[in-house]
């Protein structure tokens, strides 16, 4: 695992929320301090807005990192998180309405990690 996916993994167990866990690990590919990032990722936690709060964090550093690509680079983040995890979506990962999760807060904070710090490298 790539460095900053280890830090977004290492703040996960250090029970930052999803979303703080990954925004906070590329803070500096968004422009931001670790604080600022943790407080602009808060309204993305627990799938308060529907999708993963880790997926809401990388296409945050994506609209940042590449603004005049931003829509063509979280399409393709997008398209690769439903590859390995068949959603998006917060509740049909954590199996909330089925019993069955897709897959574990952690392992969607590994996943996205991973596929955005690759991205940003590609640049």
């Amino acid at each position: 695992m790539a460095e900053k996916a280890n830090k977004a993994v290492e703040n996960h167990k250090n029970f930052y929320s999803c979303s703080a866990a990954v925004l906070s690990a590329f803070a500096d590919e968004a422009g931001l301090s670790e604080q600022e990032a943790k407080a602009v990722a808060a309204p993305f936690a627990g799938g308060r807005m529907g999708k993963c709060g880790a997926v809401l964090a990388a296409e945050y550093v994506l609209s940042k990192r590449f603004p005049d690509s931003a829509d063509s680079k979280c399409a393709a983040f997008e398209k690769e998180f439903t590859d390995m995890n068949c959603s998006l979506m917060c509740r049909e990962l954590k199996g909330a309405l089925t019993g069955a999760p897709l897959r574990s807060c952690r392992g969607c904070v590994t996943d996205a990690a991973e596929i955005l710090e690759r991205m940003c490298s590609e640049d």
